[in-house]
């Protein structure tokens, strides 16, 4: 995108926001970065250039505005979308690999060299993971300096700075300003509760949250998700500690409220929130594509800007999606409910009903499979899958290349297509995922004059290439099933 200069230079004019985290503008004049949409009056063409990263622009010797503030675009949909290396880096990147386990942990994880990783990086975003992972840190930095009270030396190392010296020049060279400068420009009324983070999350328009929102309070597990005073509600396992999370759609955002055990893991957070709630999403695209057929034109006119609901684990929902199978919603939950109360760890939640973190897969691998009130075949699926990810020898995590999983998921016994196709939309996070087995699929198929057959509505889905699991959420809609209703 953002080598094409005459389309960029045209989205900045506009102030288009749906290319808000596409592209970043610099300005050689002023040296200030921005996102496309920024409210101030458009540089001339001749002053500005364009970078793929924030962190290309921060290498390059530009800071952030700070007026659009372009470290909070939503992400690249591109990371989303794509299951090559780029987007694989760029989504352990997000996740906090880098900051936890260097730059050689990032490229174990992939199976790649780091010269291959820095090469590939640096040729498509124009930034290294180093500088990737520092521009993330310094919007961390930004986060816990004007929503929470902690001391700067806390900040610093929460975030992930290895030094306080580190810390404050990384803060003054992307937005020339201090950290207590930054702190000063905050409302003198700020009150900010100890270990509670307030957070705006952006989105690009239009972001429909009657399904988002509708299944996963629907599908939500006592004690670990609730449905409370207009907002879903959840527990995180998270690398240093543990969360909560309350997350209550705006018409602009996403506020967030965060609870968390240890503030390094805040950026982590916030991946995993943003990826559950398919924030990063490109919803123009998805939709200008799917309206092109005459089906579901009228389903996409209704309620555009449909999300697909993923997940903030993985594994906890490949889980979840054997305990669902050929049961109702109701009866997967209550299998799950049971798993919690039995093996999930405890957790105190002052705001709200939440008792027990998901039980980690190794919890799970050390359980009697004859406690589980399941068929004996569904508990040799179960038992399989939980000590394969137990031992590692099944990943799913966002790094996970979303073919190999797939084939890897189909081996494993009773995962039939349903199962495999399932998870790799919501777990994965594959935009083209589809689900032509599935009953409600089938039964909206039928009533719009689709082929309900899967093999004959396959081949027409292929139209809808590569966002089928967006088609998916369309068809959902067409039943009365309280998944699609947001909450009141």
């Amino acid at each position: 995108m953002h080598t094409d200069w005459d389309r960029c230079v045209r989205a900045v004019q506009s102030k288009d926001a749906r290319f808000d985290g596409w592209f970043f503008t610099a300005v050689l004049t002023t040296r200030i970065y921005c996102r496309p949409s920024c409210p101030v009056v458009p540089p001339k063409p001749e002053n500005m250039t364009f970078y793929p990263s924030a962190a290309a622009c921060q290498q390059a010797g530009f800071r952030a505005c700070k007026r659009c503030r372009p470290d909070t675009s939503p992400g690249s949909p591109a990371w989303n979308q794509r299951a090559d290396l780029v987007a694989r880096a760029m989504r352990l990147i997000a996740d906090g690999v880098v900051d936890r386990e260097g730059v050689p942990g990032l490229a174990a994880r992939l199976g790649y060299s780091t010269r291959q990783i820095e090469r590939q990086l640096v040729a498509e975003l124009g930034a290294g993971p180093l500088a990737l992972a520092r521009a993330q840190r310094a919007q961390t930095a930004r986060v816990l300096i004007e929503t929470t009270a902690l001391p700067m030396a806390e900040i610093a190392f929460a975030a992930g700075f290895s030094s306080i010296r580190t810390f404050n020049d990384t803060v003054r060279e992307v937005f020339a300003l201090a950290p207590s400068e930054l702190r000063s420009r905050l409302p003198k009324k700020t009150v900010v509760a100890p270990g509670v983070l307030s957070l705006r999350l952006p989105f690009r328009a239009p972001l429909n949250p009657d399904n988002l929102f509708g299944h996963l309070a629907a599908t939500a597990v006592p004690g670990v998700e609730e449905w409370r005073e207009g907002a879903y509600r959840r527990t995180l396992r998270l690398p240093y500690g543990h969360g909560i999370v309350a997350l209550t759609p705006k018409a602009d955002h996403i506020a967030c409220r965060l609870t968390l055990s240890d503030m390094r893991d805040l950026p982590v957070a916030i991946s995993r929130c943003r990826r559950m709630l398919d924030l990063d999403a490109d919803p123009v695209a998805v939709d200008d594509q799917l309206r092109a057929d005459p089906v579901l034109a009228p389903l996409v006119d209704k309620a555009p800007g449909r999300r697909v609901p993923r997940t903030v684990d993985e594994a906890e929902f490949a889980v979840r999606a054997v305990l669902g199978q050929q049961v109702s919603t109701a009866a997967a939950r209550t299998h799950a409910a049971r798993l919690v109360t039995a093996h999930g760890e405890q957790v105190e939640d002052a705001e709200g009903g939440l008792t027990r973190l998901f039980p980690a897969p190794e919890a799970l691998a050390a359980l009697d499979p004859e406690s589980l009130a399941m068929p004996r075949t569904r508990r040799t699926t179960f038992t399989t899958l939980v000590r394969q990810l137990a031992e590692g020898t099944l990943h799913l995590g966002v790094e996970s290349d979303w073919e190999e999983s797939r084939a890897r998921l189909g081996t494993l016994p009773g995962f039939g297509p349903w199962t495999v196709d399932v998870i790799a939309m919501r777990a994965l996070g594959d935009p083209d995922a589809f689900l032509p087995t599935d009953l409600g699929i089938r039964r909206a198929a039928q009533e719009l004059g689709l082929p309900s057959t899967p093999a004959a509505l396959t081949a027409r889905a292929a139209a809808w290439r590569p966002w089928r699991a967006y088609a998916v959420q369309y068809l959902w809609a067409t039943d009365s099933h309280p998944i699609n209703f947001l909450p009141v």
